[in-house]
């Protein structure tokens, strides 16, 4: 079985398309078959509990709304125990045009995975970022890796490739 489990929703692709360079990434490290990816549509409980490792990614669109795969997900996840997993966010936002929303989703499950006993891992700093304000932010972090592949997409590679060495570590590999 693979060590780690990666679980993505998409709209337009950008968030899938991270979701395969974090693979690679961690393949790289890891080896070939060390990471599943899975897109969350039609996915169930099971298909997620059964990692202790797991990155998740997420967009956050408009005014802080989810997904639609991953709304469609909230009573899935909330019936995880998440004891002994450590659990990585990435999101995809809009830091202008949704400036009060920016990657907002990542704490809406990031709760969950808290709740039900899990550990976040992957937290990153919201230095370079202007947004005004998000729900994932606590203190001078977001609960994991935002991305604003539109007016930042610069910086998309060099934080992808930072974050993963950060996870790594903090997976314990």
């Amino acid at each position: 079985m693979a060590q780690i489990g990666l679980f993505y929703g998409t709209d337009t692709g950008n968030t899938e398309r991270t979701a395969k360079r974090i693979k690679e990434l961690l393949e790289g490290k890891l080896g070939a078959g060390s990471v599943e990816m899975h897109e969350i549509y039609k996915k169930k409980s099971d298909d997620m509990a059964k990692y202790n490792l797991l990155v998740l990614g997420m967009p956050t669109w408009y005014d802080g709304e989810l997904q639609g795969d991953w709304e469609e997900f909230i009573k899935e996840m909330e019936q995880i125990d998440f004891s002994g997993k450590k659990v990585a966010f990435f999101g995809l936002g809009d830091q202008y045009g949704y400036a009060s929303y920016f990657c907002d989703a990542l704490q809406v499950f990031g709760e969950i995975v808290e709740k039900n006993k899990g550990t976040l891992v992957g937290f990153w700093s919201v230095e370079g970022y202007e947004h005004d304000f998000s729900k994932a932010q606590r203190g001078d972090k977001f609960i994991g890796l935002a991305l604003d592949v539109d007016n930042q997409d610069d910086l998309t590679e060099p934080r992808i490739q930072k974050w993963v060495e950060q996870i790594y570590g903090e997976f314990g590999l």
